[in-house]
């Protein structure tokens, strides 16, 4: 039989007769995208074990692959049989211009096949509904599933959650796949996408638009995605205008606003689920409506942070009877009543492998929540040291045969456990969220996104689209704390890192964010560098200053990439050097919005070792120049770089002000505020030269060829 041929105007997949992958061309430049030498079927079907009688006998009891080995296509349907394994799979192609999507229409099985078997046929428990093995290029984006260079761009994307979509690395080739699991009810499609590197996300904007899919690529397209953003967990009414005026002082055009600036909130995340408002929005959603119409006058537009999957310790979904819908990561029957008073439950099982960390021994019996301490691993099998009505749950007899589960606390903190993503205790949840959603905010983070049951591939972005679809005007993007690959398509941002301190702030920006960036880059996605704490100079720490924020935002827009702050209203009064930070801030920003940071401004940039300043001309303009940290005395921070020929310095008091003596060779120079631009010639004695240090940042320069390092080492802060 001739080859199957399957084209549109962007490209031909050839598959033989025996459904090996022999073509896979790009029509428009020529580019071959398959490795033709592996031995790669499209299709296979995969069962725990064989079902058929003849093949039980014949083959292992064990979790078998079967690959395709016959293919034939007619009326848009691919026929696929399997190798010994007696069932037939169809599988409808629709072939539009520029991609495919592949869909399983049912399955071929004859009655005798499984003839006296009480069971539904065909026991497929896994369908791969493609297995494409492509030419290995310069970038793969994992999440994405993309293969490209500057030549093409393959992808195999899945059409919703359920569907799995993975590749596998060979030294050869990189196989991309699409399988449908009978956990999800085969549910979902592949999508083909083959094009010129150029024409790559349009084609994906195409998918996305006729497949009613959330719009990933308009998404990512915004010229605000790679703004930076304020984040608050204590605004209301009655400081927004504190808030947005720090804001705007930053050049901030974003504000993520934590659920707990709304919502009663203590001991970590121990009140999830409730979201009750606190006392500083009595008036509920109205106030909410209020806050977000303020700072979207002010020019700034509004996001909301929550956690969609998680549920408080101190909830109502715990205390005082626990919510059936909360998940176990096992479960246990009784093999014995217990009463009130009982601190060992015996169960059918063998507790082997339970939790032993502390704040995670917790069973759930009906209503009620027992702690344990131990348990055996040999029968009689038992949990011991049961502490009964645990998080305040009502106290009760169980019977025989009650089921037992093991609680899914989070790992972050113990104070919150997980949603079972089976139930719809998700959307309940997804509903309050949303509520206050719709109330203007524009834009969200959805933390916490990795406390789902597994598979996570399928329902870490299930849960994140069960809020996302309850959002009546949808978020111009999202960031989430961890992705799948159906969140591509709404969440057009990587997780945002957690705080670092200031001490070895620097170092994880290069180690962790500064690291990713280029890999996320690959998945045609940016990443939030990172939620900064605002730290006060306090003790042996000289807490946060402009370096280290100047260091991490000008990381963060080498790679087109954002930051967040995390606002502090009393550290922002407190802090000496708030307005200098604040001004880093706003210079980088304006930076990411001009024609400055050109492609090879921003190949200089992402060097982790070289430091870099924005500061202005005497016109006001921005201007780069590389820095290097200069040794001084205890509680100043200076740096030198040169400027128009001239050797220069700024400096400022990490704590507060005073006067700085430094043995300069020469003693006249002009002393500029860094902050507003105010310029004046200074006199000093050459060789004792007392300048001012606090107050703002200052640069200095005029000061010849005077070898800076030596003059800040030797200075005395008075």
């Amino acid at each position: 039989m001739p080859d199957i041929i399957l084209e549109n105007s962007a490209f031909r997949l050839t598959l033989g007769e025996d459904a090996s992958v022999k073509g896979f061309l790009i029509r428009k430049n020529g580019e071959e995208c398959v490795y033709p030498d592996e031995d790669i079927r499209f299709f296979s079907v995969t069962q725990e074990r064989p079902f058929n009688n003849e093949v039980k006998l014949a083959h292992p009891n064990k979790w078998t692959v079967w690959q395709a080995e016959r293919l034939r296509y007619e009326d848009g349907i691919l026929h696929a049989a399997f190798d010994t394994v007696p069932v037939k799979a169809r599988i409808r192609v629709d072939i539009r211009e520029e991609y495919m999507v592949f869909t399983l229409d049912g399955f071929t099985v004859l009655p005798e096949d499984y003839g006296g078997l009480c069971m539904d046929t065909p026991p497929v428990a896994e369908l791969r509904l493609c297995a494409l093995p492509l030419i290995h290029r310069k970038n793969f984006g994992e999440w994405l599933n993309v293969c490209w260079d500057e030549k093409a761009a393959v992808t195999v994307a899945g059409s919703c959650p359920e569907i799995r979509i993975d590749s596998e690395k060979r030294k050869s080739a990189r196989i991309l796949s699409a399988d449908l699991t009978r956990d999800a009810d085969l549910k979902g499609s592949a999508v083909l996408i083959a094009a010129e590197r150029e024409r790559f996300l349009d084609v994906m904007d195409r998918v996305e638009r006729d497949l009613g899919l959330p719009r990933g690529v308009e998404s990512r397209r915004h010229p605000l995605l790679n703004a930076s953003v304020y984040w608050t967990g204590d605004i209301s009414l009655k400081n927004a205008d504190e808030h947005i005026a720090l804001a705007k002082k930053g050049g901030f055009r974003l504000m993520l606003i934590y659920y707990t600036a709304f919502f009663r909130a203590k001991e970590g995340f121990s009140l999830c689920g409730d979201y009750d408002f606190n006392d500083e929005y009595p008036g509920g959603l109205a106030d909410v409506k209020a806050l977000t119409d303020k700072v979207k006058a002010a020019g700034i537009l509004p996001g909301i942070h929550f956690l969609q999957t998680h549920i408080g310790l101190k909830s109502r979904y715990v205390t005082p009877k626990a919510d059936r819908r909360l998940h176990h990561t096992r479960r246990f029957m009784l093999s014995k009543s217990i009463g009130t008073e009982d601190t060992v439950i015996y169960v059918d099982e063998s507790p082997a492998g339970s939790p032993v960390n502390g704040k995670c021994r917790y069973l759930q019996i009906g209503t009620e929540i027992i702690s344990y301490t131990g348990y055996t691993d040999r029968r009689p099998y038992c949990f011991s040291g049961c502490g009964r009505g645990a998080f305040a749950t009502d106290i009760l007899p169980h019977d025989e045969g009650s089921l037992a589960g093991i609680l899914d606390i989070s790992e972050y903190g113990g104070t919150s456990c997980y949603i079972d993503q089976d139930t719809d205790l998700q959307d309940e949840v997804a509903q309050k969220i949303a509520d206050v959603y719709n109330c203007g905010f524009r834009f969200c983070y959805m933390d916490g996104s990795e406390g789902t049951n597994a598979p996570y591939a399928r329902y870490v972005p299930g849960a994140q689209m069960r809020v996302y679809s309850l959002l009546r005007e949808k978020p111009l993007f999202t960031e989430g704390a961890a992705k799948a690959h159906f969140s591509w398509h709404f969440q057009a941002g990587g997780n945002a890192f957690d705080v670092f301190p200031p001490e070895v702030f620097k170092r994880m920006i290069a180690r962790f964010p500064l690291e990713e960036a280029p890999r996320m880059q690959k998945d045609f996605t940016r990443l939030d560098f990172g939620w900064w704490a605002f730290r006060l100079p306090e003790g042996e720490s000289e807490g946060t200053q402009a370096d280290q924020y100047e260091y991490g935002t000008s990381k963060a827009a080498a790679w087109d990439c954002p930051a967040s702050i995390q606002a502090n209203i009393v550290s922002f009064r407190l802090h000496p050097r708030t307005d200098d930070i604040l001004e880093v801030m706003r210079r980088w920003e304006e930076a990411r919005c001009t024609n400055l940071l050109t492609d090879e401004v921003k190949e200089r940039l992402r060097d982790p070792e070289s430091e870099f300043t924005l500061l202005r001309d005497g016109v006001g303009s921005l201007v780069l120049c590389k820095y290097e940290r200069l040794k001084t005395c205890a509680h100043i921070t200076a740096y030198a770089f040169t400027y128009e020929g001239k050797s220069c310095a700024v400096y400022w008091h990490n704590r507060g002000e005073g006067l700085l003596k430094l043995p300069l060779a020469q003693g006249s120079f002009v002393l500029r505020n860094e902050l507003c631009g105010n310029e004046e010639a200074f006199e000093g004695e050459a060789g004792n030269t007392v300048i001012p240090a606090g107050n703002k940042r200052y640069i200095f320069s005029d000061i010849g060829g005077m070898a800076l390092q030596d003059a800040f080492e030797k200075a005395v802060l008075l």
